[in-house]
């Protein structure tokens, strides 16, 4: 035989204390939201006011955001009834073996907080480290960006000499026998040099050489190869970076 159904205890026992529960849960979830975003605009305009870089006013505002939503999560799921401690346990379990595993982006991290709030140099300088040289080109969190000098990263040889053979080969005023050289002479410090050599009467020598020499310009330039500038190393002693901080 059935027992019958006491929906009166039901609806007391269970559904009217978790509706309450869920509506608080989320009632200190959306309140949290707000209250979360207020002291995350505080702390911004704070920064902002006191000159620190953009990009660590952005850093540092998106952790704490981050943080307060998580730990007003934690406060909406304790509501629930759900064990926070385990949880919170297992949260902390977690960031430790992110962080031994992410040790090499914490260094980064750091060594960029440092670079951003002290500013050694900034974006434009020439400068050396890590054994790579160049023009800084982006500052970062995690990354500083340079531009090195002989934009090796960017220019192609082989497109440099095809350019270069196609505006041999189109004048007429160039022998072809001994034939033209176009090769790589010297990897330099700033750039590298390649050698163009062609022949021709001696009475062609300086009107080819100089419309050789500006067409290779013109060339280059609208294939976006790049002709380096000779560059200079500044290094400066750390009673110099810290007078130039304050």
């Amino acid at each position: 035989m059935l027992e019958s159904i006491n929906f009166q205890e039901i609806l007391h026992t269970y559904l009217i204390p978790w509706s309450i529960n869920i509506g608080l849960a989320i009632i200190i979830f959306i309140i949290g939201y707000i209250v979360s975003g207020s002291l995350v605009s505080i702390v911004r305009k704070v920064l902002s006011n006191a000159r620190v870089d953009s990009i660590l006013v952005n850093f540092v505002c998106s952790i704490i955001g981050w943080i307060l939503i998580l730990i007003i999560s934690i406060m909406a799921l304790n509501r629930l009834g759900v064990n926070t401690t385990s949880l919170i346990a297992l949260i902390g379990a977690a960031g430790l073996a992110i962080s031994l595993s992410l040790q090499d982006s914490i260094k980064n991290f750091a060594a960029g907080v440092m670079l951003i709030t002290f500013r050694p140099f900034k974006e434009g300088d020439y400068v050396e480290a890590g054994g790579t040289s160049g023009s800084v080109q982006n500052i970062e969190i995690f990354s500083t960006t340079f531009n090195t000098p002989d934009n090796r990263h960017d220019d192609d040889i082989k497109k440099a000499k095809e350019i270069i053979e196609k505006i041999i080969s189109s004048d007429s005023r160039i022998l072809n026998i001994p034939e033209p050289l176009v090769a790589v002479g010297e990897l330099a410090d700033s750039s590298v040099n390649l050698v163009v050599r062609p022949w021709v009467n001696t009475g062609d020598y300086w009107p080819v050489l100089f419309d050789i020499t500006e067409k290779i310009k013109l060339e280059f330039d609208a294939n976006g190869i790049s002709i380096p500038i000779p560059q200079m190393d500044v290094h400066m002693d750390r009673e110099e970076v810290r007078a130039e901080a304050q």
